[in-house]
C-alpha cells in the first residue's frame, strides 16, 4: 500500500492503518531503534510507542514523507529511551556516532531556539545534496541510522578501515561546509 493510502487510513481512524504501517515500515523502525538502543526488548517498546505516536499525530499532521516522519519519531523515541536507560552509563555504539559529529552540530535536544534547529537542518540537508550518492548513504547510515563502521563497511563491501577513512573525509567536508555556511565558527 502506498504512503498516501496509509495516511488516509489514519485520517479515517481505521485500525488497519497501524497494521499497514507495521507491514511497510516495521523492520526499518526496528532497525533504527535497535541500532541506537542495542536491546531488542527496548527497541520493540520504542517501535510500539512510535505507532501510538503516529496514531495520535495523524491527523492533524499530514506528512509529505511518511517514511521520514515515522523514522524521525522512532529515532527521537529511541534516543530518549537510550538517555533514560544510560543516564550515567555510556553506550559506545550510539555515543561514538554522535561524538564524531558533536564538534560540528549542537545536540538537537539542547537547542534554545527553533530557528537554530531549522538552520542546522537546512545546512545538513544542503550538505547532503553536495555529496555523491554512496557518500550520502554512508553518512546517513552512520549518523542518522547509527550503523557501526563495521556495518557500513559490510554494506559497501569494503574494509572497516576503508569505511572509517571515507567517513572521516565526509566529516571533514561536513565541517568545512558548516564553516562556509556560518553554522559553526
Amino acid at each position: 500500500m502506498d504512503d498516501c493510502s496509509i495516511i488516509n487510513l489514519f485520517f479515517d481512524r481505521s485500525e488497519s492503518a497501524i497494521n499497514e504501517l507495521k507491514d511497510k515500515y516495521g523492520s526499518l523502525c526496528g532497525r533504527i531503534a535497535e541500532n541506537i538502543l542495542k536491546n531488542r526488548q527496548d527497541a520493540e517498546e520504542c517501535v510500539n510507542d512510535t505507532y501510538l505516536s503516529v496514531w495520535n499525530t495523524i491527523p492533524p499532521q499530514r506528512p509529505r514523507s511518511l517514511s521520514a516522519y515515522v523514522c524521525r519519531i522512532v529515532r527521537n523515541r529511541a534516543i530518549s529511551l537510550y538517555r533514560k536507560n544510560t543516564a550515567q552509563k555510556r553506550n559506545s555504539y550510539y555515543d561514538a556516532a554522535l561524538e564524531e559529529l558533536g564538534d560540528y552540530i549542537s545536540d538537537p535536544f539542547t537547542l534554545e531556539e527553533q530557528y537554530d534547529e531549522k538552520a542546522t537542518t537546512w545546512a545538513i540537508n544542503s550538505f547532503l545534496e553536495t555529496l555523491e550518492k554512496e557518500d550520502r548513504i554512508m553518512f546517513m547510515m552512520r549518523y542518522w541510522y547509527c550503523y557501526s563502521v563495521k556495518e557500513v563497511a559490510k554494506a559497501f563491501d569494503i574494509t572497516p578501515n576503508n569505511a572509517a577513512v571515507r567517513l572521516s573525509r565526509i566529516k571533514e567536508k561536513f565541517k568545512r561546509y558548516l564553516e562556509d555556511e556560518g553554522v559553526i565558527i
